[in-house]
């Protein structure tokens, strides 16, 4: 298994054209957010706006807008509707336009809405990014969502990367595959996906079979949160034009980085996952410092 080091990232981290403008660095699209789980939907974006990508447009129900629109002024923010055919409708107006798209954090996973828009996801954008509330839906209906995320390829999309914690990974899996480098693997290969396995270690397996370890221990990163900063992390990019792999590398490294400088300043009781995109612009720069 391979780690995932500074050196390692600056060779993955996307060309910055200083002639560029918002959209040639990509489109975010996040599906996220509940009326009692509006947090997640501002963490997660916000993340992937501080990526570096052109443009964020967040879909949620009308109730989970507010919010973004308030924490998040930079972001487009579109309602996923008030029914599976509004959604479906939704769904299908903005995906296409999106370089990448995110779906789970913080969604309702008893929401008939948001099992549709992630069937359409699945099966039909580009690059997609699955976390959170939505894995626990693939983990209820594993035989309509596992062979659809592995059916993928053949259609000449990129492999969804799926971010779940150990828990969500025993659900995925029904505890047949343990949480190490061969079960990871073997879990990726199989449904042909980007497994982003989150525990004090993360590992991030490819379709290939191949392993990274992130080899960060920080307990200040065990709150509630944190992941979704990730998922937003990565989207924006996967965004970006990264490959699916690269991208998940790319964002755990930055993410855990982000969390040694809070814990830094903060500690590890005190910190929270909102303090983490704030210290993107000193990983990222040091990323670049060859120091």
């Amino acid at each position: 298994m391979l780690e995932i080091t500074k050196d390692s990232v600056r060779q993955l981290m996307p060309a910055r054209d200083p002639a560029g403008h918002k959209g040639t660095f990509g489109q975010a699209l996040i599906v996220a957010g509940s009326p009692y789980m509006t947090g997640a939907g501002v963490l997660a974006c916000e993340s992937c706006l501080r990526s570096g990508v052109g443009m964020v447009r967040y879909m949620s129900d009308d109730k989970s807008l507010l919010p973004v629109q308030i924490n998040c002024p930079c972001a487009l923010t579109s309602s996923i509707g008030n029914d599976v055919e509004e959604s479906r409708a939704a769904i299908k107006k903005y995906y296409p336009k999106a370089s990448a798209c995110l779906i789970g954090p913080g969604t309702d996973e008893e929401d008939d809405r948001i099992r549709t828009v992630l069937t359409i996801l699945i099966t039909n954008a580009k690059a997609l990014v699955i976390d959170a509330s939505a894995l626990n839906i693939i983990s209820r209906y594993k035989d309509h969502y596992l062979p659809l995320i592995a059916e993928r390829s053949d259609k000449g999309l990129d492999p969804a990367v799926l971010t779940p914690h150990l828990g969500e990974f025993a659900r995925l899996c029904d505890g047949v595959l343990k949480p190490d480098e061969e079960g990871a693997a073997k879990f990726a290969e199989e449904y042909r996906l980007v497994l982003v396995l989150k525990n004090d270690h993360t590992m991030v397996s490819d379709p290939e079979g191949e392993s990274y370890i992130c080899k960060v221990s920080n307990s200040g990163l065990a709150k509630g949160g944190s992941g979704d900063v990730l998922s937003g992390l990565l989207t924006g990019l996967y965004a970006q034009g990264m490959r699916a792999e690269d991208a998940a590398r790319a964002a755990v490294y930055i993410h855990s980085q982000a969390g040694i400088l809070s814990r830094s300043e903060k500690g590890e009781r005190v910190m929270l996952p909102s303090d983490l995109p704030e210290k993107f612009t000193d990983v990222m720069n040091g990323i670049f410092d060859e120091g």
